[in-house]
């Protein structure tokens, strides 16, 4: 059978030209190929040679600024660490630089992270292992997946606001505020540890701890 011999646009027509079409493009190919693989070759060559010199400067300038980082470091440590001692922890902020300390920045920073870890580490760990382990597939639940994982996308300059708005106005200024707010902004991201956590005990150990009495 012959393309002189099938009415032309038939389907078998069609068929055999697409065969002949395609064995022709093959041909083609292999004819191609091995002069396409010199070229393809060197400009692969010629690449390679390119990476390794942008691998070489990326390489010393890391070094450089590395080498900047550490004079800097040193530079700053040789004229502050003399000027480090007792006074400098336990004096409060001052106008006069022999008399200023940073009494109330540590210990300010040091309660407002007790606060909240007192406030978030229970509460966000207790959460994620409820939905992780305990809660029930329906609406409810993935309703507040949602509401957490909405939560850790929104940036923190968000949460001044919030605070502004919901605490600081209904209790003041305070170091409870400040531990509220940081609490509410690391619950997401307490949650989501948690329950990646649980999800990588093996499934062994899990069935281990029921056959001695834990509940599921």
């Amino acid at each position: 059978m012959s393309l002189g011999d099938l009415p032309h646009g038939s389907i078998k027509y069609q068929s055999i030209f697409a065969v002949g079409l395609a064995l022709f493009v093959i041909t083609l190919l292999f004819n191609v190929a091995p002069f396409v693989d010199d070229d393809v070759r060197r400009a692969i060559g010629r690449n390679r040679r390119i990476d390794i010199v942008f691998a070489a400067g990326g390489v010393i300038a890391f070094i450089i600024a590395l080498g900047l980082l550490f004079t800097l470091l040193a530079d700053l440590a040789a004229d502050g660490l003399g000027r480090i001692d007792y006074d400098f922890f336990t004096n409060f902020p001052s106008r006069k630089p022999s008399e200023a300390g940073m009494l109330s920045a540590w210990v300010g920073t040091s309660l407002v992270m007790l606060v909240t870890a007192v406030l978030a580490i229970p509460l966000d760990v207790a959460a994620g292992l409820y939905l992780e382990e305990y809660a029930p597939k329906n609406w409810v639940t993935a309703l507040i997946e949602i509401s957490v994982s909405n939560l850790a996308g929104i940036p923190s300059i968000v949460y001044g606001p919030l605070a502004l708005g919901f605490f600081i106005y209904g209790l003041g200024q305070s170091i409870l505020v400040a531990g509220m707010v940081l609490a509410l902004l690391i619950l997401p991201v307490v949650i989501v540890a948690t329950r990646e956590a649980v999800r990588s005990i093996p499934q062994e150990i899990k069935e281990s701890a029921y056959a001695i009495g834990a509940e599921q």
